[in-house]
């Protein structure tokens, strides 16, 4: 069972500067939803903004132990212009 500071972690150790938000959805410890802001991802599509996101966390998907990850990412400007919506 993951706890979300854990995915959190993982994710701002590949992204630091980034405003991270991760949820259990289900409260099972295997399904999360996660709002990632970052810099890095600026010109990037969003495909490529989930690979740096996923990147991390690569061996939890492979043993089932994060079964999913809705994700939801943006860089500042896109967290400024479609963030409130």
């Amino acid at each position: 069972m993951l706890d979300p500071n854990a995915i959190r972690e993982r994710i701002l150790g590949t992204l630091p500067g980034s405003e991270v938000e991760v949820h259990d959805t289900t409260g099972t410890g295997d399904h999360f939803e996660a709002r990632v802001v970052s810099p890095a991802f600026a010109g990037k599509s969003m495909v490529e903004q989930h690979q740096l996101v996923y990147a991390p966390l690569q061996d939890w998907l492979k043993t089932g132990e994060l079964h999913a990850l809705a994700l939801k990412t943006y860089s500042p400007e896109q967290w400024k212009k479609f963030g409130n919506r």
